[in-house]
């Protein structure tokens, strides 16, 4: 199915866009999103694999521009002739994005700003997405209307996605008439029955609201790092402890500006596995947009995507 057929994209969510979440949306006329977060090629190559027996349909791997694993990672979805590749935490070269297209791959990218698409249009870039400030994870600092404005509205006749606070089939159809070609969707599908989320975390999603969640960025302005929305709690404390201590790291010579990142990145992905997975609701991550108010109980992908089709009377072709 071409890219402009799809009106939702899942949200890779690390550690819960894993192969049976992004086979079930896949197999709902959706475009399921695969995660790979700081994996490594043998486990992508083993995630496929067992996303291919689970989905006939075509779906997407997310990569990672700082994983060091990069272009291993790259290797396997030729291999595996990925049909789409969305591209995260920094803005692609043109290189990438040719080496990516080089074995017909669509490859998708996120733009917070005007300058920011256009500078990825150039680059050759297939699509967009525009992440407002309202998605979980990984965020940036405009809202989702706002972009939707500065960018949406500035850019014809090609492919864009509008991502951050969405939960229902009316918004979704709301942004399509406005040109927009599809929506991605993360919080809303994070307690389905096919996220592999643990119990005790879906519980706690299903308990919040809006309002629960919060963003946690930077605490020096020459050692920025990505913001991330995140459910309040003990997690929120450590992560600004680790900031402090790799800052230090950082300014004492023992790691670099990039090193110094990363362990965050990797602190992330550790604390995110502890919340999500194992349980552990206090003292693990547990990201979230502002979304997760319209996240009432543990739902079928079948389920959630029929609502979603019903609520903007969606057609999936």
């Amino acid at each position: 199915m071409s890219l402009n057929n799809y009106k939702i994209l899942g949200g890779a969510m690390t550690w819960v866009s894993n192969p049976s979440l992004t086979s079930a949306i896949a197999n709902e006329g959706a475009l399921g999103v695969l995660a790979t977060g700081s994996m490594r090629a043998c486990d992508l190559d083993a995630a496929l694999k067992e996303t291919k027996e689970k989905t006939k349909e075509d779906f997407a791997v997310n990569l990672i521009a700082m994983n060091p694993e990069f272009d291993g990672l790259v290797k396997v979805c030729a291999d595996h002739k990925i049909k789409y590749i969305v591209l995260g935490a920094a803005l692609p070269r043109k290189e990438r994005i040719e080496s990516l297209k080089s074995f017909g791959a669509k490859v998708i990218g996120f733009a917070s700003s005007l300058k920011i698409a256009q500078a990825m249009i150039r680059n050759g870039i297939d699509a967009l997405i525009l992440e407002g400030s309202e998605a979980g994870g990984h965020v940036g600092p405009i809202s989702t209307q706002v972009l939707v404005q500065e960018i949406l509205f500035n850019i014809k006749d090609f492919p864009i996605f509008i991502a951050g606070g969405i939960g229902c089939g009316r918004m979704i159809k709301h942004y399509l008439d406005m040109g927009a070609t599809g929506c991605q969707l993360g919080s809303r599908f994070v307690c389905s029955k096919e996220s592999p989320m643990h119990p005790r975390a879906k519980a706690i999603y299903i308990s919040k609201n809006a309002k629960d969640t919060c963003v946690v960025g930077s605490i020096d302005p020459m050692f920025s790092v990505i913001p991330v929305r995140v459910i309040k709690n003990k997690a929120v404390e450590e992560f600004y402890l680790k900031q402090n201590e790799a800052l230090l790291n950082f300014k004492l010579g023992k790691l670099s500006k990039e090193e110094a990142i990363l362990s965050l990145e990797k602190f992330w992905a550790g604390s995110l596995r502890r919340g999500v997975i194992e349980g552990d609701v206090e003292n693990g991550s547990l990201m979230a947009g502002q979304s997760i108010s319209f996240v009432k109980k543990e739902e079928s992908i079948k389920e959630i995507i029929n609502q979603l089709k019903t609520e903007g009377q969606l057609c999936f072709q």
